[in-house]
């Protein structure tokens, strides 16, 4: 999205996120991506006299590599630029990849490496009184200025940058939107050309991930469960068709069991001296003050709580129910309830299969909407392909995947080969959904 200062753009852009109804959107703002001013520039800056509607204002190149990190799912950092001092400030924003992203500036075709990676430009024009008083509004309640100050920037920058720079960039756009937001015929276009793209190109999450990663030597963020002769015998009766529900429960519990003592032996220790009965002392490991809090992905996610709670004492539990679309193929989140203040705590998320990794996919993206570091992120699953594994490793980089086993194939219906079948199915007793 493209237009003029105080045009509507963000206006515009949420009300496309709110219209697309489409999992997972993404706004990046050009507002971001100001270069760092030296001090002469502040100075000038603080005086009203900096040029910021100028494109030697902006970082092209830092920009340019954000977005292609972005249209390939990768997580980045972006710039918070703090308007009242004119700086870049020490935390940067993380932003993960997305099936919608929108882009908006008052240069976002000012560049044609930029103008490469859209692939929809949209020009949002405004009258220019009604965008002065907006501005007017804007800076001088949300950015301290004074409205002499703000004035004269408008007359000196603004107006001369919009003639030179933006207005000439309007033949670029695909669709051109009077009236921004309040243009709702011109919003139902851009909503329904971004969802017939999503349909010719089947962009879904699960076709994506599918083709992607082939080859590639596991992550080293994967830890594995050393294949013992008693961890492949417990595979070899919950993987046999012909094992009764009784036996699979009894089995899956124990592999879960060590499972979760594998897990909690990633979570950072300290070095701690007891003395024992004997008068002598220890030299131990405790946990290094931090809570650990379980979340499952239901449902068959929630059959791992048991051992969960069975090893770590008073630990508080989360459910994120993701269902499968039938018809999309497209994971959806249906519920949500986590503890509070679940940022301050390591995470253990728990799902008994990954396949494609969509699901975990998703539960990770509400973690970390919820503050929950990815560091402090650990899935654990009882069997995963090698597709679910590369897909967690390669959007969140820092997350810790453990699982007793890693199958190399999934078939078309996204089955993993050999696999263990449906694993909620087969532990409660319940039939396979028809296809």
């Amino acid at each position: 999205l493209c237009g003029g200062s105080a045009s509507g753009k963000t206006t515009v852009a949420n009300k496309i996120i709110e219209a697309l109804d489409v999992p997972w959107v993404v706004l990046l703002s050009m507002d971001s991506f100001y270069k760092v001013l030296n001090k002469e520039e502040q100075e000038l800056a603080g005086k009203n006299e900096y040029n910021f509607d100028h494109p030697d204002a902006f970082d092209f190149e830092l920009l340019v590599t954000v977005l292609r990190k972005l249209k390939k799912g990768k997580s980045i950092k972006v710039p918070v630029y703090d308007f009242t001092s004119h700086s870049r400030r020490k935390d940067w924003k993380t932003v993960y990849g997305a099936n919608v992203v929108i882009f908006e500036g008052i240069l976002a075709f000012a560049n044609k490496e930029l103008l490469k990676l859209l692939d929809m430009k949209v020009f949002v024009d405004t009258d220019s009184d009604i965008r002065l008083v907006r501005r007017l509004k804007r800076d001088i309640t949300a950015r301290g200025r004074d409205i002499g100050g703000v004035i004269r920037q408008y007359n000196r920058f603004v107006k001369p940058a919009f003639e030179q720079y933006i207005e000439p960039t309007v033949p670029l756009a695909d669709i051109v939107v009077p009236r921004g937001g309040d243009n709702f015929v011109a919003l139902d276009l851009i909503v329904q050309h971004v969802h017939s793209q999503l349909e010719k190109r089947e962009i879904t999450v699960r076709s994506a991930l599918a083709s992607a990663h082939q080859g590639q030597p596991l992550p080293k963020t994967l830890s594995l469960m050393l294949a013992t002769p008693q961890v492949r015998g417990m595979h070899t009766i919950i993987r046999n068709k012909e094992t009764n529900r009784d036996e699979f429960i009894f089995y899956s519990k124990r592999l879960m069991r060590l499972l979760i003592e594998h897990a909690l032996s990633f979570l950072p220790l300290k070095p701690v001296l007891v003395e024992t009965p004997q008068g002598a002392l220890y030299e131990g490991k405790r946990l290094s003050g931090s809570r650990i809090t379980g979340v499952s992905i239901l449902r068959a996610g929630e059959t791992m709580e048991q051992a969960l709670t069975a090893v770590c004492k008073d630990i508080r539990l989360g459910k994120i129910l993701i269902q499968t679309n039938h018809h999309t193929g497209e994971p959806e989140l249906h519920y949500l309830r986590l503890p509070k203040e679940i940022s301050e705590d390591y995470v253990i998320l728990m799902d008994s299969t990954v396949s494609t990794g969509a699901a975990a996919l998703m539960a990770i993206r509400v973690l970390l909407d919820h503050d929950v570091p990815e560091e402090r992120i650990f899935l654990l699953s009882l069997l995963m392909a090698e597709m679910g594994v590369h897909s967690v490793a390669y959007a969140f980089p820092g997350v810790r995947i453990i699982t007793t086993a890693v199958d190399k194939e999934v078939n078309e219906q996204f089955h993993i080969i050999p696999g263990i079948g449906n694993f909620g199915d087969r532990y409660f007793g319940t039939d396979a959904p028809l296809d």
